[in-house]
């Protein structure tokens, strides 16, 4: 008869230090187009005696009497531990879907592509028409997969309700990150109402110079990829030029990547998603930073966005627990690195030094960066707030919804479709990790210009200031950084005035 296996907690940390790092790679070799299946499951049933219902018990009576110093690493240890639990039971149906989408092909002009390879390809068809075209194809494949994504949500849901003993997903989340995410969605919505006026005037402007004159009054969603990767703009911001401008960007800041321990992967595969992104396997030792250039200013803010990541996990003191070197509550910290790098792209004199704009250039094409960044904020708000009704009335949740559909057509001007919704949510309320990170950058870059200069973006300065937060590792929350930069966390004033300027 096999006798469960319960670790201290120290133990337990060290096995999950093992166990990530494996998910970690695994997870990279798939989204970089490695491998075309994924073996998840095989990896959770390795560490099959790591996850039990007696690990968590022991877990959580370890929280329960441990001194406040203690406390937080044994609570991330134990919604670890729930984490497992619910992988160990739902990893074989994720690697199901996840190996169908990958799977799947589409037809588009004669020609047999992969779903990630049309994605990708919608941000730089050139074409209207085409766009629209493959947009409509490409919808349909993937809500082909809407019956199979709620499914398993609901399976999720019922497990992680089960092993929490919370059953409000709303309250679950909100516990987690320490905050009212309707607090959050308030705020927002003001802020969304203050940047009104200026983004649908900087969107009459753009949609008539990214789309042209054959668009509709408003277009379908699948354009939104190439307006956000400023396709139009490529001769300026060469693809080949992209990691060569942002290397010397982040060494502006004082960053040399070649002398961290960021891994790059810029390769161009069929099968690697077009979303750049950031594996942090074990920091600070193996850090990936992954981009798909393709052409256009996106490429230049992706790149930046995820070195911003990336700078963050790679600069961890290494002598802190591991749980602070790579397990946060959430997102919404480490998002503040990245958009504080992303933000760089918004400055017009980064556009003249690298480019050879003129002055008049520069801040035009700063300026649709500002109106990307107001369509992705309203964008992301809508999200949250139809997020919180959905969840809040889950037992009812179809494969569509007209709520979806109407919130983020109204907030961006473009037309989502109501079976979008399940493809376009992220676990864990991580809209709300960004949102929070959209306040808290524009903070930061507003004690960056009072501490450094309007130069902030070309300092030095900076890059030390970022060390000492990045030092700290996943450690503090998003809402102790605003009370150190002198904001309360909810304050919007400063994103307000970034995107009003």
């Amino acid at each position: 008869m096999s006798t469960t296996v319960v670790r201290s907690p120290a133990e337990f940390e060290e096995q999950i230090q093992r166990y990530l790092y494996e998910r970690s790679e695994e997870g990279r070799a798939v989204r970089v187009g490695e491998k075309e299946v994924s073996e998840q499951a095989a990896i959770v049933a390795r560490y099959s005696d790591l996850f039990s219902r007696e690990q968590l018990r022991t877990l959580q009576e370890e929280e329960a009497r441990a001194d406040e110093a203690q406390r937080e690493w044994l609570y991330r240890l134990r919604k670890t531990c729930e984490g497992g639990l619910v992988a160990a039971e739902l990893a074989e149906r994720d690697d199901e879907l996840e190996n169908a989408i990958l799977a799947a092909r589409i037809a588009f002009k004669g020609e047999e592509m992969p779903l990630r390879t049309a994605q990708a390809k919608l941000a730089v068809l050139g074409s209207y028409p085409d766009r629209d075209e493959l947009g409509e194809i490409y919808q349909d494949a993937s809500a082909f997969f809407n019956e199979q994504r709620l499914e398993l949500m609901r399976a999720y849901e019922e497990l992680e309700a089960d092993l929490s003993g919370d059953p409000d997903p709303i309250a679950r989340n909100e516990e987690q990150k320490q905050i009212s995410m309707r607090d959050l969605a308030t705020v927002l919505a003001a802020a969304k109402e203050e940047i009104e006026e200026r983004f649908l005037a900087l969107r009459e402007k753009w949609f008539e110079r990214f789309l042209g004159p054959e668009r509709e009054e408003q277009p379908s969603s699948v354009h939104f990829s190439y307006i956000r990767r400023l396709s139009p703009l490529e001769s300026t911001y060469t693809k080949d030029r992209a990691t060569e401008v942002c290397l010397a960007t982040v060494s502006g800041l004082g960053f040399d990547l070649s002398e961290t321990t960021i891994r790059l992967d810029l390769d161009d595969r069929p099968q690697k998603a077009p979303r750049a992104c950031v594996i942090a396997s074990d920091p600070p030792k193996v850090v990936h930073l992954i981009t798909r250039a393709q052409g256009g200013l996106h490429d230049y803010q992706a790149f930046l966005h995820e070195a911003g990541h990336a700078l963050h996990y790679a600069s961890v003191d290494p002598s802190l627990p591991y749980t602070f070197r790579r397990i946060a509550r959430d997102h919404a910290l480490t998002e503040i690195y990245s958009y504080i790098c992303e933000a760089i792209t918004r400055e017009p004199e980064w556009h003249r030094h690298y480019f050879g704009l003129s002055e008049e250039e520069a801040a035009d094409n700063a300026g649709a960066t500002v109106f990307l960044e107001a369509a992705l904020l309203r964008r992301y708000t809508a999200k949250l707030q139809f997020e919180l009704d959905w969840w809040a009335d889950f037992a009812n949740a179809g494969t569509e919804s007209e709520d979806y559909a109407r919130r983020l057509t109204a907030s961006v001007g473009m037309v989502y479709r109501p079976d979008g919704h399940l493809a376009d949510m992220d676990a864990g309320f991580y809209s709300a990790d960004y949102l929070r990170a959209w306040i808290r950058h524009a903070q930061l870059r507003s004690y960056l210009i009072q501490e450094v200069g309007e130069d902030w973006w070309r300092s030095p300065q900076t890059g030390e200031i970022l060390r000492k937060l990045f030092a700290e590792g996943t450690r503090p929350t998003s809402e102790e950084i605003a009370v150190r930069l002198g904001f309360d966390p909810l304050d919007t004033s400063a994103l307000v005035a970034e995107l009003n300027a």
